[in-house]
């Protein structure tokens, strides 16, 4: 059968307008889904042993509940808890006030700053990257910020606190004289830039927590994916995992909705914020307990990074090994008396006390929440003795040495 030369060119054009259109949709799909091609939402399975059932689960949590009453009556604890096992809650609870001044009770859906517990986000934004082809761990810092005066750091350093930078909220107190400014990430990089703080020691030697590694590294994100850190984290990892109640701070914060906790002194005095508030990466994120149960639970799954991947952030980088605590990328790592080994981060920042603990072997968290830094969360270790027992062998060895 023939057609018009007409129809046949008609044709032609058309075939080409769709496969054009088909490759631009693909193009723009690819851009729009690259993230998330190969992404597994499948949770990490683990054997639930029979003594764990509905009634166990609530014998815990009335255990936990009692702990709580006692920490909140006798040593003053503020703020909010989240327990799990074998991914479940068994115990949630919120005590206190989110304002002393105003009476305003805390509840579990209430936003507190995370302090350093902030940088488990800012390890996962640069992994990320990593996964992606974008970045590599052991790159040099100065490949990605412009000027940046120190050689021989690479990202790995930062992540792992091995950098032997100065810490930028000490050499900022000096170098940046109108504290009503807000100092940014940028800033902290200018300061270096400009003035060159003195190293503690050279990178590679030993472990020392830095702030400042963990600030370069939120600005290496931004430097890489062209967008602010802020808005990085918000797409990539809170919106996501569906953490509608998490963001970051700003200097407009008090026009959000919402039940914000604000920062108290020992006193219960209320904290203001400065001009180092607005640097992010090291802190600066806020969450609640319920929003950090949905973290805890995504990082048994593939939905952000590989297992392979998220597995080096958990695994120990400390040269030197005299202490039982070692660091990954954004946790510490340390044993439980049962002989587990947990990943956790502590915090505390203007007013915050923050604590997050996971145990990978049963898939069980503590996560607690506090904006009354008064020592109560020092009390943790009676916590973790309860969830993980030592066995009767290591008692009576510990009982041993104590008659000694």
């Amino acid at each position: 059968m023939a057609f018009p030369k007409n129809y046949c060119l008609l044709f032609r054009c058309f075939a080409a307008a769709v496969l054009c259109l088909s490759l631009v949709g693909c193009q723009e799909t690819g851009k729009k889904n690259r993230f998330s091609l190969w992404k597994d939402d499948s949770k990490e399975e683990i054997a639930v042993p029979a003594w764990f059932t509905a009634d166990s689960a609530q014998k815990l949590g009335l255990r936990l509940d009692s702990l709580f009453k006692q920490f909140k009556k006798k040593r003053g604890f503020n703020g909010t808890v989240l327990v799990t096992k074998y991914d479940q809650v068994i115990y949630k609870g919120a005590f206190g006030f989110a304002d002393f001044y105003r009476k305003d009770s805390v509840t579990v859906q209430t936003a507190f700053q995370l302090a350093s517990v902030s940088k488990q986000f800012t390890a996962m934004a640069i992994m990320l990257l990593q996964e992606e082809g974008e970045l590599n761990y052991d790159d040099s810092v100065q490949q990605y910020l412009k000027n940046f005066p120190y050689k021989g750091i690479t990202i790995r350093a930062l992540l792992t606190h091995q950098s032997g930078l100065s810490n930028y909220t000490y050499f900022a107190d000096q170098l940046w004289p109108d504290r009503k400014k807000p100092l940014t990430n940028k800033d902290v990089v200018q300061l270096m830039v400009a003035h060159q703080p003195k190293p503690y020691f050279k990178p590679n030697v030993r472990f020392d927590y830095s702030n400042t590694g963990y600030s370069l590294l939120a600005s290496i994100v931004e430097e890489v994916s062209g967008m602010s850190f802020a808005k990085f984290l918000q797409e990539r990892i809170f919106e996501p995992l569906e953490m509608t109640h998490t963001f970051t701070y700003s200097v407009d914060m008090a026009t959000l909705t919402g039940k914000i906790a604000t920062g108290h002194t020992r006193n219960r005095q209320k904290r203001t914020t400065d001009y180092l508030d607005t640097v992010l990466g090291d802190k600066g994120i806020f969450s609640t307990v319920e929003d950090l149960y949905k973290w805890d639970q995504a990082l048994y799954t593939q939905k952000l990074v590989k297992r392979e991947t998220l597995q080096e952030a958990f695994t120990g980088s400390r040269p030197f090994k005299k202490q039982e605590e070692d660091y990954g990328f954004g946790w510490r790592i340390k044993p439980l008396p049962n002989g587990d080994t947990a990943v956790y981060h502590g915090g505390l920042w203007h007013g915050f006390s923050t604590y997050l603990l996971r145990n990978p072997k049963d898939h069980s968290a503590i996560i607690m929440l506090s904006n009354l830094p008064n020592g109560s969360l020092s009390y943790l270790e009676e916590i973790r003795q309860f969830l993980y027992p030592a066995p009767d062998s290591v008692k009576q060895t510990l009982a041993m040495k104590g008659k000694r």
